[in-house]
């Protein structure tokens, strides 16, 4: 199986890659079984947390250079590329904007679309041996995988654009020093780490995790007026809520909350 889920206590799920599917991710018979599996636990009222990890050598290194070789040779790699990219645009979205919340356990060198699913991650959790490769340059392709959106926010633009122009790859301990990733363990950890993250990052209401991601992507691309208004649509839908009246009960009685970790219409 390409991908395998395990659920841990707290509502955190584990989700690894198969050492084929670290491999070449985004081949359909890795791909399409990555993606049904992350979209039904995103729409599980079980699991409020994700944990992804890959096996072996690699995280996710995206593509494989063997399939585009293939398509390029029976002229059909326009579409190949066109039905890729229609499959991880539309799962990146989902991802940011889900109120789930995605750890990645990065486990070995990513590149190229892996590198952006690992990017479009709420936090990374780091082996020190990892290697982050930009790897389209060396292709003659743009970048792809979100990545020219997500990177300048995590280490700024001009960070994120010698990044791609020098073409060179980064450390784990550099990605941690320009915040590429959060945190750099040991390989024996990451897992582990990634999982505690898990547990306490998705305590919280669907609703703080949901509307937090939001509000945070949109802050840089909205003026401060526009923020504020979308600040208080999602303030007031909340208000509304089961989990904002055990948020307040809980407050007033000294105790910790019990959040339902369903969203409400």
């Amino acid at each position: 199986m390409p991908v395998s889920t395990e659920m841990r206590k707290g509502g955190v799920a584990l989700v690894t890659l198969s050492p084929e599917a670290s491999s070449n991710t985004f081949f359909p018979r890795n791909f399409l079984p990555l993606i049904a599996t992350l979209d039904n636990l995103m729409t599980d009222s079980n699991c409020s947390s994700i944990v992804l990890t890959g096996s072996g050598r690699f995280f996710s290194v995206g593509g494989n250079i063997d399939h585009f070789s293939k398509a390029i040779d029976e002229g059909n790699i326009r579409e190949i590329v066109q039905e890729m990219t229609d499959r991880l645009h539309p799962l990146l979205l989902r991802i940011r904007t889900s109120g789930t919340v995605f750890i990645c356990a990065i486990n070995g060198s990513v590149a190229g679309g892996g590198l952006g699913l690992a990017l479009s991650a709420d936090y990374r959790v780091c082996a020190p041996e990892v290697k982050l490769a930009p790897a389209f340059f060396s292709l003659g392709l743009p970048p792809d995988g979100g990545m020219t959106w997500l990177l300048p926010r995590l280490v700024g633009n001009q960070t994120a654009k010698r990044f791609f122009f020098e073409g060179k790859s980064w450390t784990a301990e550099q990605a941690l020093q320009k915040g590429a990733v959060d945190e750099v363990v040991s390989r024996d950890s990451i897992v582990e780490r990634a999982v505690e993250v898990a547990m306490h990052w998705g305590q919280w209401s669907v609703n703080s995790r949901k509307a937090t991601k939001q509000l945070l992507d949109a802050s840089t691309s909205t003026f401060f007026e526009t923020q504020l208004q979308f600040e208080q649509s999602l303030m007031v839908a909340s208000s509304i809520t089961a989990d904002f009246r055990e948020g307040v009960s809980a407050f007033r009685e000294n105790r910790k909350p019990s959040f339902s970790n369903m969203e409400e219409e």
